[in-house]
């Protein structure tokens, strides 16, 4: 035990020395795990969190009193069991304190059920929730193949389970047989048999190694415990979602584990799952001799039934030299009448053609001809005018739009003395202020002709005035009378 006594002695008062919260808090987590450093606890679970860090956090509790525990991550991999809310456990641990909310727990390291009527509860519970679920029902369940090509087996490859599949599957259909070998007793059977089951799944057809039509996962008999593995809830759906069709063969006749209710076909023993899985060849050769010798009668008998009916109608048809003969009876009389017939036609047609181009004559025909012709005549003579009268107005137009273009020309100022300036990037300059002193223009004449400039002086300053002009010398005076003044 921790002494919690001051190191001094009390003051002469009586007064003792105060101690701070953490001392207190971790003195009392000292002499917890001194005291309880080793517990074994039997309780129900409840409250059970399985943290995202990977701890588990639960509380035992009976029917008076309850205690907080815990089991770090490192542990949760080593349980013989999975923490289910309800299940009654006997756990082993140490007692501590959690100092920061002043209560105590239980550090778990091991948990194992409480007896074989708490592991068949845990079932009841697991068995009612995915039942719940739907995984139970037939709907779901997938039809066997009739004859599979491969069988896969997942089982213990030294037990005699394999030797009795692989002899019954021998004798029974030639087929291909793989085997994914797991334990399947122990802590690590589920996992193992889990990974059989979505390794099988996973294989592609036409890969390396072929893939099951169907699997059968199989074990011996044993107690409870001994079959407990595959109680697993992840066990449990796993099979459930597997493609392939499975059969389960765990125990025998009277043993009944979880997967047997979700695969797709519970076999009583691994015997009898290999019977499931593939028929016999024996008895399908003699069921396909039977379906030809069946097919070879009933055609011989459909043979001799249509002879019958042909024979039977062959009697009362007439003979063929007698429907001849009063054919060619007929042919010959038409044939005999068939020539003064066509004179007589042609004689009629030939009346029928004379009686008509009696009333043709060439006026019929020219007469429509001539109405047209007028028609044609009269339209032409209105027509030649109006030409005339739309070319005049469009020639009126064309003018008209040409003196417009000449107008508007940038060209035609500069034949009158005007001149473009331009800057360099081609811009029209249109105040002389907008020029800086230096700046470059391009200054283009009537004659087409472009001279390059640069502005001198500041800008923005107004030009000289021009000199005036000088005073015009007199001319000299005609010969003559002198001319007088206009004005």
């Amino acid at each position: 035990m921790t002494d919690l006594a001051p190191e001094s002695a009390a003051p002469a008062d009586g007064n003792a020395r105060p101690y701070s919260v953490s001392e207190l808090a971790f003195a009392l987590k000292r002499t917890l795990e001194d005291a309880y450093g080793f517990v074994r606890l039997r309780g129900e679970l409840s409250k059970v969190t399985h943290h995202s860090n990977g701890h588990v956090y639960l509380t035992l509790k009976d029917e008076r009193a309850a205690i907080d525990g815990v089991i770090w991550k490192g542990q949760v991999s080593r349980l013989q069991v999975r923490p289910q809310q309800g299940m009654e456990v006997v756990v082993t641990g140490k007692i501590t304190s959690y100092p920061q909310g002043s209560r105590y727990q239980i550090v778990i390291e091991t948990m194992e059920p409480a007896g074989v009527g708490a592991l068949l509860a845990q079932l009841e519970r697991l068995k009612a929730k995915l039942q719940a679920e739907g995984l139970f029902e037939p709907g779901r369940k997938k039809p066997l193949p009739s004859m599979p090509a491969v069988v896969g087996v997942i089982t213990s490859p030294t037990g005699a389970v394999i030797r009795d599949i692989l002899h019954r599957i021998r004798d029974r259909w030639p087929c291909r047989v793989v085997v994914w070998p797991v334990v399947v007793q122990g802590d690590a059977a589920a996992g193992q048999v889990c990974a059989a089951i979505k390794g099988f799944d996973a294989l592609r057809p036409g890969g390396p190694v072929p893939r099951p039509d169907i699997l059968i996962v199989a074990r011996g008999g044993g107690s409870v415990e001994d079959l407990w593995a595959f109680n697993d809830e992840e066990l449990a759906r796993t099979v459930a979602a597997c493609s392939i069709p499975l059969i389960s063969a765990v125990g025998h006749e009277t043993d009944t584990t979880l997967i047997d209710f979700v695969s797709d076909r519970r076999a009583p023993t691994p015997t009898a799952a290999a019977e499931m899985a593939t028929p016999v060849l024996a008895e399908l050769k003699a069921l396909v001799s039977d379906f030809g010798a069946r097919m070879h009668r009933c055609g011989g008998r459909v043979v001799e039934d249509r002879r019958a009916r042909v024979q039977h109608a062959d009697r009362a048809l007439k003979r063929v030299p007698d429907m001849v003969e009063l054919a060619a009876q007929r042919f010959g009389v038409v044939s005999g009448r068939l020539g003064a017939g066509l004179a007589r036609n042609a004689a009629a047609h030939e009346r029928d053609l004379v009686r008509v181009a009696s009333r043709l004559s060439p006026l019929l025909l020219q007469r429509p001809q001539a109405v047209q012709k007028d028609r044609l005549d009269a339209v032409a003579a209105r027509l030649h005018p109006a030409a005339e009268r739309k070319l005049d107005r469009l020639a009126e137009r064309l003018t008209a739009l040409g003196k417009l273009h000449a107008s508007v020309d940038p060209e035609r100022p500069l034949e009158r003395g005007f001149a473009r300036v331009t800057r360099a990037d081609g811009s029209i300059v249109h105040q002389g202020s907008a020029l800086a002193a230096g700046e470059a223009v391009a200054i283009k004449f009537g004659d087409k002709v472009t001279r390059q400039a640069v502005i001198d002086g500041d800008g923005g300053v107004p030009a000289p005035a021009p000199p005036a002009p000088k005073a015009a010398r007199p001319k000299p005076k005609a010969d003559g009378p002198p001319q007088g003044d206009l004005f």
